[in-house]
């Protein structure tokens, strides 16, 4: 169940809203009767296809601004009555940070000060939740694992069983340091100003209106590079383990948030499928092969910087809090995935050879 927004609390405001994430929050809100503001400058690769498949099922209660979070008083502007916002809008690759460093710290940590700034301006600041990533932890250097055939483990018991908790951070490569800004700026808003802001640390989600592509979303880049017959570069050995969250379980999870924000304001959670939604690299190329009839051909390259060989989230603070449990299964979620993009592939612009990273 949604809380509803009513109109006379103004609209949600989600930036990034048409992208994959942005999107199904957006239809999960519209669905229940709230107004929704999004907010992207288009630049992602099927977001316009997104965005027309929102207008097409939800005009009357959409409203749609194309700008740029870097532009201040176009933030402002979309800012100035809203009940809640979902902030997203952010550049989303690791590769992508090394070649433009300095775009990637403006729009991800400048931008979402452009964000913060526009809610302290108010004198009834609404609430945000801000999307982080697992990469505030850096490359986890110290965590011992074993490897095995298809996949790493943990040497320890507790991690094994539950994942990796909250902790200290280690910014790697400018994507992580830019995140872990806007990260760290987000919760100081909170301390030092009293905005009720969240912070969800993501693993790797996935689900329909995901356009994979070779720098981010390994999930659905499989899949798409299987059904248009290409070849699937893997960086490393494929062993490398990540927990895997179904969209709709990570909208339900945000929703909860924001529901419950006297409770989740001011705090950074992990979230991700946790330690029963677990794929290496490996092992969903076996599963996509299971769905498609056909293995994709695999390459292998060397290591990226940065990459964490094991990261799996320990959601127990979050779930303490609100009850949240992903429903899910890998299984089921890939194979929904899998139906969608084999739907939605040819309007998607699928070239079948671009690599991946997690």
């Amino acid at each position: 169940m949604i809380a509803k927004v009513t109109d006379d609390c103004g609209p949600t405001l989600i930036t990034g809203g048409a992208g994959f994430i942005g999107t199904n929050v957006a239809h999960r809100l519209l669905s229940a009767g709230t107004r929704v503001r999004v907010f992207d400058n288009l630049a992602r690769e099927g977001v316009e296809q997104n965005l027309a498949w929102l207008q097409a099922r939800h005009r009357d209660r959409l409203e749609v601004q194309i700008a740029d979070v870097r532009d201040e008083l176009a933030v402002r502007h979309a800012v100035r009555d809203a009940a809640q916002v979902y902030h997203f809008a952010a550049q989303v690759a690791v590769t992508t940070s090394l070649q433009c460093p300095v775009d990637d710290f403006d729009v991800n940590a400048r931008g979402t000060l452009n964000v913060l700034e526009a809610l302290r301006e108010r004198p009834d600041p609404p609430p945000l939740l801000f999307t982080s990533t697992n990469k505030v932890y850096g490359q986890l250097d110290g965590l011992g694992l074993r490897a095995f055939a298809t996949r790493y483990r943990p040497t320890d018991a507790e991690v094994r069983r539950q994942g990796i908790a909250e902790q200290q951070l280690a910014f790697h490569s400018p994507y992580g340091c830019s995140k872990g800004a806007a990260d760290q700026y987000v919760l100081d808003y909170a301390r030092s100003f009293g905005l009720p802001t969240v912070v969800f640390r993501m693993s790797c989600i996935y689900g329909p209106h995901q356009c994979g592509c070779e720098d981010q979303g390994w999930v659905a880049h499989f899949v798409r590079t299987a059904l248009a017959e290409g070849r699937v570069t893997v960086y490393g050995d494929g062993r490398q383990v990540r927990d895997v969250l179904f969209v709709e379980d990570l909208v339900e999870a945000m929703t909860l948030a924001m529901r419950h924000v006297d409770r989740t304001a001011g705090q950074a959670f992990n979230i991700g499928g946790g330690p029963s939604n677990t794929l290496s690299l490996l092992e969903l190329i076996e599963l996509v092969g299971r769905l498609h009839g056909r293995v994709p051909t695999v390459d292998f390259d060397r290591w990226r910087p940065g990459d964490q060989r094991y990261y799996v989230s320990d959601m127990r603070r979050y779930q303490a809090l609100t009850g949240w449990r992903p429903r899910v299964t890998v299984r089921e979620g890939v194979a929904r995935l899998y139906a969608w993009l084999g739907r939605s592939a040819p309007r998607l612009h699928v070239d079948g050879s671009a690599p991946t990273a997690v």
